[in-house]
């Protein structure tokens, strides 16, 4: 039998495999973010006031990423374009989102999501690095 159909792993965790699944982990992963000492302001400074259509984002980018459902329209890195973000940013981030992944879900739904954001991560920073040299702003 394959691990994809097995709906619990070895460590009694299932994997990402719904909607409802998506929303535990970015819910998670947002309060972690959102308490986190080097992250938590720059979010707050950002969505101050608009937490919860960003939530409904996430969902819907995880949910098309992740599940192979196509719910989200968009483009990923614009508005991160001009935020004060380092790689230390993405660093950071990129463990938050790791830990929270391990910790809620196994198997290899779970697995792609810590590729994919890994992946999202070094994209958003050559981009960024390629804006801020030539000093310009991505097209909208």
């Amino acid at each position: 039998m394959e691990s994809e159909n097995v709906p619990f792993q070895e460590s009694g965790k299932a994997d990402i495999r719904t909607y409802d699944d998506i929303r535990v982990l970015v819910d998670r992963f947002y309060e972690r973010v959102r308490a986190d000492d080097l992250l938590g302001d720059i979010f707050e400074q950002h969505l101050a006031g608009k937490w919860e259509p960003h939530l409904e984002k996430m969902y819907r980018f995880w949910q098309t990423m992740l599940l192979n459902e196509h719910t989200y329209y968009g483009s990923p890195f614009h508005p991160h374009a001009s935020m004060p973000i380092t790689a230390h940013h993405f660093n950071r981030w990129e463990e938050l989102f790791k830990q929270t992944v391990d910790e809620l879900f196994c198997g290899m739904v779970a697995e792609d999501a810590k590729n994919r954001a890994l992946r999202m991560s070094l994209m958003f920073q050559s981009k960024l690095a390629h804006y801020r040299e030539i000093g310009g702003h991505p097209i909208v």
